[in-house]
């Protein structure tokens, strides 16, 4: 019995054969309706063009100040890790991680995880540590909290409007930018990746077709007859007349003539 071409429903445990999918079709489970799988998209492009300027988005969002208050005539401005900063020297190191790990580090491990295994499947062969990288890929996905950042970022300054001058800079535009791209981004399901891996493994194993070329060159070797033998190498010296002592054996010198 073959055991690659199953799966399992992760809510009932029930086993299926897993069929190919055409287009976007989605395999459901007859016993609970649970989601099994979706069709595999060849088109590989979008997804990887997305995730690359999520990618330049997220750059430009670290990079800049979010906003620039004025009050009093004094002006400050931040970028989120100078907000992270901030909250490890007023003793929050424990939130000051947790928002370095959701808004900085799993995203950023994301969006970088994904390009470099899409590029190679787009490129048409599977990358080094495929398995580890889309298992990373899985793991991080549900602690990228850019979107509940970008919500503490807007109701703070809803409330700081009346205390302060609020100018929004370069970094809350990224932001809100990187919001939408990363909700395009979490519509991808990583697991697809499995199935053109497989493809490509399956793809790889196959003899490639035989050219014209090749079939001469078989040809020709089959009439020419098998190549000759080497001819091997004696290390015993000859004698005057250029013959090998009688009875003596390749590689082992004659023994001295005792008189």
């Amino acid at each position: 019995m073959e055991h690659d071409n199953l799966i399992a429903c992760h809510e009932c445990d029930t086993l299926f054969r897993k069929p190919r999918l055409a287009g976007r079709k989605v395999a459901r489970c007859p016993r609970c309706r649970a989601t099994l799988y979706s069709g595999v998209s060849r088109k590989l492009g979008g997804i990887g063009a997305m995730t690359l300027a999520a990618l330049i988005t997220f750059l430009i969002a670290q990079g800049f100040p979010i906003v620039e208050l004025e009050t009093n005539g004094i002006t400050s401005q931040t970028t989120l890790f100078g907000a992270l900063v901030a909250l490890w020297n007023e003793n929050m190191q424990i939130v000051a991680v947790m928002v370095f790990c959701s808004t900085i580090l799993f995203p950023l491990t994301e969006l970088v995880a994904l390009l470099y295994l899409l590029i190679p499947l787009r490129s048409g062969y599977v990358p080094a540590g495929f398995n580890r990288v889309l298992r990373a890929i899985q793991f991080v996905r549900p602690w990228g909290m850019i979107e509940v950042f970008m919500l503490g970022v807007l109701i703070t300054i809803v409330k700081m409007v009346s205390l302060a001058r609020v100018i929004p800079e370069a970094a809350l535009f990224a932001f809100g930018a990187l919001t939408l791209m990363f909700a395009v981004v979490v519509t991808f399901d990583p697991r697809i990746l499995w199935d053109l891996a497989d493809e490509l493994g399956a793809r790889n194993q196959r003899p490639l077709p035989r050219t014209s070329a090749d079939s001469a060159a078989l040809a020709l070797g089959s009439v020419a007859g098998p190549p000759a033998p080497p001819v091997p190498q004696a290390d015993a010296d000859p004698d005057v007349d250029g013959d090998a002592a009688p009875g003596a054996r390749p590689g082992v010198p004659p023994a001295p003539h005792r008189g």
